[in-house]
């Protein structure tokens, strides 16, 4: 197995878990937090999908699909905007549809899967951001990416049964 079949198959895991989560949801559903301050069911999914987004983007050496997507969102494009540092009112001002979700994660899926398709072991390796030490490659960053979707998707689906304990449903 090839190094970009790996990470292929990472990121499938991340959409699998995204469409199994979002699946039959309402907007109610998708805003419900289980707490005041906590995080959404549809924000922690924006939220990975907007990491992935703009991390890969970044690396690829192209603009964020979040640039035609923001208004899908009635949000701004700022490609900024991917979630750190949100507010309570921030998070409760992300109330996209299960659809959207999905159809955006899923453009930002295929772009991965597009990049993906060029790596090599020289691209793993390049070097692309020294603030840190040791400085960051590409393979190291696509790996981050892959840690950090799949702990906010987990949350997602943590936050979902919770809320189907409290509805008293079960899907």
């Amino acid at each position: 197995m090839e190094t970009r079949d790996v990470l292929v198959d990472a990121y499938g895991r991340i959409r699998e878990i995204v469409h199994r989560v979002t699946e039959g949801l309402d907007t109610e559903e998708l805003a419900f937090r289980p707490d005041p301050d906590a995080n959404s069911i549809g924000w922690l999914l924006w939220h990975l999908t907007r990491v992935q987004d703009d991390h890969i983007s970044e690396i690829a050496g192209r603009e964020q699909a979040w640039i035609t997507w923001a208004q899908r969102f009635a949000m701004e494009p700022d490609p900024k905007n991917t979630g750190y540092g949100h507010t309570t009112q921030d998070v409760a001002a992300v109330n996209p549809t299960a659809e959207d979700l999905r159809a955006y994660h899923d453009a930002v899926y295929d772009r991965t899967l597009s990049y993906l398709e060029t790596i090599d072991a020289d691209e793993l390796e390049r070097i692309i951001d020294h603030g840190w030490d040791p400085p960051v490659s590409v393979g190291v960053r696509l790996v981050s990416v892959i840690g950090d979707d799949l702990q906010h998707a987990g949350q997602a689906a943590y936050v979902l049964g919770l809320y189907e304990r409290l509805a008293g449903s079960d899907r």
